[in-house]
């Protein structure tokens, strides 16, 4: 019972830290601080006189933004509680018979990645492979979490309905699709081009003809000072805004459709087929709105949560698919 509360609880705690690494990303603050892990060559965000003056002499280079390098820590001080909260966890499950074990472990060894990423995304300036690594890292160690906490939860949905799992390999397709479509959105996110295009649905202007592949997705963008705001031209970034529109029409079809086969084949599975119908549509609003509204905070950090939502949703539909009963 205490490992169950603890997992929902940190399950929440995941949630919060990657939206408000959404929010310190989207503010332009994901180099508020300079530094890793204090800021400035402080442990918490340098506001007294002498302060300053001590930070503006170790980094003579960066103008200081206390509230940009306040969201940055704040978004460390949650990141380090979420990591207090998995060693915890996995306390719990070598104490807990019953319990997993090498997955708590897995989870464990994830989140010590997560935080070389965090590093390495401030020392490095923005890079967007290391940037786009952690935001998948936040994404897999919420998933990851979500499937701790179904096996030690373990139920039948079923009953008679072996007929369902027809559905699991339709079930694992979508799930490595969105997977693709959430990193082409965190592509587009750390590249700086969700404003790439501005026009429904794809892009304004004869974009079929300006299209540049191969600089759009490769890895390594050559040596930069900072790669904030991003180091494309504007071809690069057009190609990545529209290979993730595209990427969005193909994701909610499918899932629109693994939907529906779960609501007619899958008594026990409607519940969860409509929740995935919702997701599906609120995600494609916020996208839509991001859009016409050129990019609003609040949509724009919904729209993280929402990939989030929608992958939960995925791996726990595959979970009751591919399960033994």
């Amino acid at each position: 019972m205490q490992l169950t509360w603890v997992l929902r609880l940190t399950l929440v705690f995941t949630l919060l830290v990657i939206l408000m690494g959404a929010y310190t990303r989207l503010s332009d603050a994901g180099l508020g601080c300079p530094d890793w892990p204090g800021c400035y060559g402080h442990i918490k965000v340098p506001i007294q006189d002498h302060e300053i003056a001590h930070a503006q002499t170790i980094f003579p280079d960066h103008d200081i933004h206390p509230e940009k390098a306040w969201l940055e820590m704040i978004h460390r001080y949650i990141a380090g509680g979420l990591g207090l909260l998995v060693l915890f966890i996995l306390v719990l499950c070598l104490k807990t018979p019953e319990a997993p074990k090498k997955l708590p472990l897995i989870i464990v060894l994830l989140i010590l990645f997560q935080a070389a990423l965090g590093m390495w995304t401030v020392t490095m300036k923005l890079m967007p492979i290391v940037v786009m690594s952690h935001l998948i890292g936040g994404f897999s160690l919420i998933s990851l979490l979500l499937l701790l906490y179904l096996r030690t939860r373990p139920r039948r949905i079923f009953n008679s309905e072996t007929h369902a799992r027809n559905l699991a390999p339709l079930a694992l397709v979508s799930l490595f699709v969105l997977v693709g479509q959430i990193m082409l959105g965190a592509w587009t996110s750390s590249n700086y081009a969700a404003l790439a295009c501005t026009a429904l649905p794809i892009c304004e202007g004869n974009w079929v003809d300006n299209l540049a592949i191969a600089e759009a997705f490769s890895p390594f963008q050559g040596q930069h000072h900072s790669f904030e705001f991003g180091v494309l031209d504007y071809p690069a970034r057009m190609t990545i805004h529209i290979a993730h529109r595209i990427g969005a029409i193909v994701t909610a079809s499918l899932l629109l459709v693994l939907a529906y086969r779960l609501f007619v084949g899958a008594a026990g599975m409607r519940a969860l087929s409509l929740l995935l119908v919702g997701l599906v549509i609120l995600q494609v609003s916020l996208g839509i709105s991001n859009v016409v509204m050129h990019l609003p905070l609040g949509i724009a950090v919904s729209h993280n949560g929402g990939a989030a939502l929608l992958l939960l949703t995925l791996v726990a539909i595959n979970y009751f698919l591919w399960r033994k009963a």
